[in-house]
């Protein structure tokens, strides 16, 4: 089991997770943020928040400086002076957006790039200042889709051809660059360590199972997606799966693993 006393590294995705996925919330996993603090234990938010989103969050939350992946793994904020789109030959936001205007015309779907600040913020429930910062995207877009769900196949086809591919989140389609993910994120930054340390991931969506299946120890946070968080790894003493919601699952996890 991992300790606080070694080496340690926490990968967690946001809304669901850390954050309450109705209030945005975190009160239940303060007194572990605090404690990972205490001991030095960084903590990486993994999410598909853009990085506009994650900056002031990170503040909120104490972990300012620290390395975060934004957009599902579309983008590693590595350190202050060095921030990147994976993989690197990932088209921008802009040349993104271009593509999937041309699949409009075959395809029923609207991104967020075609709502504004108030309806992406009906939407979600965050503010409106917080859904123009969701709208600063770098490198993959959500989408809301419109169509019949037999229709996503033909999609998925439609955006490989496009060098692109489909991800679903806790509640919206994510339309990102085809090689990235959070887990291709995950194994990049662990790459920058010249001893990695052990990690522990968190997550509640179908979209954090490459990340949990990339950490030494996961959490599968009790989630309100239809869709299961499935797992590819085997040695699944090493994955809890918690009977709570959001940040009281991230705590249950936490205990699971880390106390003693």
């Amino acid at each position: 089991m991992p300790s606080l006393q070694q080496p340690l590294l926490i990968i967690t995705d946001l809304d669901g997770s850390l954050l309450d996925h109705h209030t945005y919330r975190w009160d239940p996993a303060a007194d572990w943020l605090d404690e990972l603090q205490r001991h030095q234990v960084p903590v990486v938010l993994c999410s598909s928040k853009t990085a506009a989103e994650m900056l002031p969050l990170q503040k909120k939350l104490g972990l300012t400086s620290l390395p975060f992946i934004a957009e599902n793994g579309a983008v590693v904020q590595h350190s202050a002076e060095r921030r990147l789109r994976l993989p690197s030959d990932s088209p921008d936001y802009a040349s993104l957006c271009q593509r999937l205007g041309d699949l409009q015309r075959h395809f029923r779907f609207q991104g967020f790039h075609d709502f504004s600040d108030p309806q992406v913020a009906a939407m979600t429930g965050l503010s409106e200042s917080d859904a123009a910062l969701a709208r600063q995207r770098e490198a993959s877009e959500v989408i809301v889709w419109r169509d019949d769900e037999a229709r996503l196949d033909p999609f998925r086809d439609a955006l490989s051809q496009q060098g692109l591919q489909l991800t679903q989140g806790g509640r919206f389609w994510h339309v990102m660059p085809a090689g990235s993910g959070k887990g291709e994120a995950l194994r990049w930054l662990l790459k920058q360590y010249e001893n990695p340390p052990t990690t522990v991931g968190l997550g509640d969506g179908p979209n954090d199972a490459p990340m949990l299946d990339a950490v030494d120890y996961a959490v599968v946070i009790k989630g309100y997606s239809k869709t299961p968080v499935t797992l590819t790894r085997a040695d699944t003493q090493r994955v809890y799966p918690t009977a709570h919601h959001g940040p009281e699952g991230w705590k249950e996890g936490l205990d699971y693993f880390l106390t003693p």
